[in-house]
Order: C-alpha cells, then structure tokens, then sequence
C-alpha cells in the first residue's frame, strides 16, 4: 500500500509516517529528511538545496524528483511506500504518478492533515526545542507555511477530486489523527 501523507509544515505527516511505518511494515519517504541529510553529507545536491531551505523556499523540483525515483525504483519497497511532504508541486505530482506507472504502483490513499497556522507555529516552535532542527526558526516557518500556501494549493485540489482523498483534522491529538487513519485504512 503507497499513502502520500499531505500538509503544511508542522502538520504532523511526520509522526504519523513512523506510526505508520511500524504498523504496516511500510518505508518512510521524506523529502525533508532526504534534503537535510544531503545537506548534513555536504553533497553536491546538499549544496545546491542549503540556499532555498534556510531562506524557507522549496527545493528545486528537478532535485527532489531525483532523489524520489530511486526510493520509487527500489523492489524492496515497492507498494510500500509514505511518501511524508511529497508531492508539493504540480510538477512533483505528474513525476509521482508517471514513476509509479512506470513501476506498476498507484497511490492507494492521500491524507490530508489540514492545520490552522497558529497550531501550527505553536507545534515547530517546540519541534524547535526538542528536535534543534535549525529549518524551525519562527522567520523561516512563516515563510514556508506561505510558500506551502501558494505553491502546494493546486497540488491540493489535483488529489481532492479523486476517491482515495481523506481530509483529516490535523489539529487534533496525535492519537486521534492516528486512529482515524488506521480506520480508514482497516489496519
């Protein structure tokens, strides 16, 4: 089973793909963990990203796509993927459903766990504190819940039409939003 876990930062798709990671014995895809790691490795690609990701902009799309096929293309999570903070873009979107065509997968839900902006910014400010995520200053989450706004809006009506699009309150409990997924999902 693939699930895109959808939201704006801080929504918790994070907390919910390791819940469940462990349950359905799934593989975590997050774009945001990727991109830190290839910045922490100071690879090239870490380079190229660390500009965008502190002035609180999105990756390029070319980037990221990359980094996604090879995870897509691996047989040993092949329909076991949570993709956590991707798509965010139109262009992402169409990559996504051409490299599982490509690879006889589909998207069997998309979650979207839809946070009001003050909740949110309460939520990465302890993030901040406990995690020292250095992409969790105050500046930095206003202009990524914005650029989240303007640039993930169509990629939100492109999967609210289909039949395996599930809105979630993602203000609610991390145990609550957890329970309505798996009852959704019957696990």
């Amino acid at each position: 089973m693939n699930i895109i876990l959808f939201g704006p930062p801080g929504a918790g798709k994070g907390t919910q793909a390791k819940n469940l990671e462990t349950k359905l014995n799934n593989f975590q895809v997050s774009t945001g963990d990727m991109l830190r790691d290839e910045i922490k490795n100071n690879t090239e690609i870490g380079k190229k990203i660390i500009n965008s990701m502190s002035e609180g902009k999105f990756v390029d799309d070319q980037i990221v796509n990359k980094l996604i096929k090879n995870i897509i293309f691996d047989p040993k999570k092949k329909d076991k993927l949570i993709f956590d903070g991707y798509p965010r873009t139109i262009e992402q979107a169409k990559n996504l459903d051409m490299l599982l065509a490509d690879s006889s997968q589909k998207i069997d839900f998309v979650f979207f766990l839809n946070v009001k902006k003050d909740t949110l910014i309460k939520r990465i400010e302890k993030r901040k504190i406990l995690e020292k995520r250095s992409d969790d200053d105050l500046n930095t989450i206003l202009k990524r819940y914005d650029t989240y706004m303007e640039t993930t809006k169509p990629v939100l009506d492109y999967y609210s039409n289909k039949s395996n699009f599930k809105e979630i309150d993602g203000g609610l409990k991390i145990e609550e939003i957890t329970s309505k997924i798996t009852d959704i999902l019957k696990v």
